[in-house]
């Protein structure tokens, strides 16, 4: 037998270090060759890592949310063979003799017909409370204990000297199992103890630290404007109604997506990305399009390339297909990185208004809202139409405000008037 190292790949280019994320096997268990073993995060991606060899795990190193640097050992096997290392293992220093102690004395216990009677007590007149205006008995200790633990003395029987409650007696009332039961007041009442701690890691730390550093590194103007879709959520409609059986399904954000490609004609500095270190701004020609996901592993960003050449049709298709890959976890690192500029919709839980957060390096963000059905003015009169907030952010280091806003009224008139969505 043999043993044989694996040590963490470079997952990505540039790539320095990686996050275990989820350990698919543990010491003991034996794999076969290509079997996962292991999930592994990068900056880009979430990359499961396979066994290279037939064999048994001996040893495995770091924990879900432990970072390994490429190059590090990551799981030790045992194999057939020689493996890939031949030094010997050192030998075990001899176990010092064992330290011997002389017993302690039991502590004292109550002798068990007591604590039964006290239990039986308990369970026989829990939830009897007493004489209205009686005030149970008990030391302030007592008192601490039983409003800790969500308890009411008045329920509690006591079986002190005048029925007076000590420590026992609470610990009889819990035991039997009337402490879980309404005390007056309805389940559910009950005051609740303890904190559940919850360790961010994988994806969740990840998009932590983005968000901070988007935060901490750009100064974000945000700007919001109202947009009449009436008329383009009826073609929606009509488009969706007389479609071909192998087209997508139509919503919104294909005609967004048409309306931001023809607004940058006009206004190219807004699909930029910038280099805050070296002071350089990328005005890109291509529209890489990010769709912010939210996916079982958190969000994520999958983006629909050269959306500047794609219709209403293919943007559809293809943004659906990059978003399904995020969600099953099977998108890949192109598919998750190079976006210029991104789209962030909550659907129908779009709310009124948001303030998005810039996806760093990128200069803008675009939010569209929920639509609501409410009376406007409309050529004098008032009539019931669909509207829809525009919420976007801009990095203020790189786009004033009127620019801005300039951008975001050319998308609000080619969505107001959809018919120039397709003449640009």
């Amino acid at each position: 037998m043999g043993k044989f190292i694996f040590k963490l790949p470079d997952v990505g280019e540039g790539t320095a270090e990686a996050e275990i994320v989820t350990w698919h096997v543990k010491p003991g268990d034996k794999v076969k060759e290509d079997q996962p073993i292991v999930d592994v995060m990068t900056d880009k991606a979430t990359v499961e890592l396979t066994s290279p060899v037939v064999g048994t795990v001996t040893e495995t190193s770091g924990q879900a949310g432990d970072k390994a640097a490429v190059g590090s050992i990551l799981i030790t096997f045992e194999v057939d063979g020689e493996g890939n290392i031949s030094e010997k293992a050192p030998a075990k220093p001899a176990a010092p003799a064992p330290k011997v102690e002389a017993p302690k004395p039991a502590p004292a216990q109550k002798p068990e017909p007591v604590v039964a009677a006290l239990k039986a007590a308990a369970s026989e007149k829990a939830l009897q409370p007493r004489v209205s205006g009686e005030r149970p008995l008990a030391s302030p200790a007592v008192r601490k204990r039983a409003d800790e633990m969500g308890i009411k003395l008045q329920y509690v029987p006591g079986t002190g000297p005048g029925g007076r409650i000590g420590h026992e007696d609470l610990d009889a009332y819990v035991a039997s199992g009337a402490g879980s039961s309404t005390s007056g007041g309805g389940a559910g009442l009950a005051k609740r103890t303890g904190v559940d701690e919850i360790k961010i890691i994988g994806m969740r730390r990840k998009i932590a630290e983005r968000m901070q550093a988007a935060k901490r590194n750009i100064p974000h103007i945000t700007y919001v404007e109202e947009v009449d879709v009436t008329e383009l959520d009826d073609l929606r409609v009509h488009m969706n109604a007389t479609k071909k059986a192998d087209q997508p399904k139509l919503t919104l954000l294909p005609f967004i997506m048409r309306a931001i490609c023809g607004a940058l004609v006009d206004h190219p500095q807004i699909n930029s990305t910038f280099d805050d270190e070296a002071n350089i701004v990328y005005r890109h020609k291509p529209v890489h399009i990010g769709i912010a996901t939210q996916t079982p592993s958190g969000l994520m960003v999958p983006v629909v390339r050269h959306a500047e050449a794609r219709d209403v049709w293919d943007a559809a298709a293809e943004l659906k297909r990059v978003a399904d890959a995020a969600r099953t976890s099977k998108a890949t690192v192109e598919e998750l990185s190079g976006s210029t500029i991104t789209i962030t919709s909550l659907g129908t839980l779009g709310g009124v208004v948001h303030t998005p957060i810039i996806n760093r390096p990128e200069v803008a963000i675009i939010g569209p809202n929920k639509i609501v059905e409410r009376p406007v003015v409309r050529n004098g009169q008032i009539a019931i139409r669909k509207m829809m907030n525009i919420s976007s952010s801009f990095d203020h280091r790189i786009i004033d405000g009127f620019d801005a806003a300039s951008f975001i009224q050319t998308i609000k008139t080619m969505l107001e008037h959809p018919a120039t969505i397709f003449m640009r």
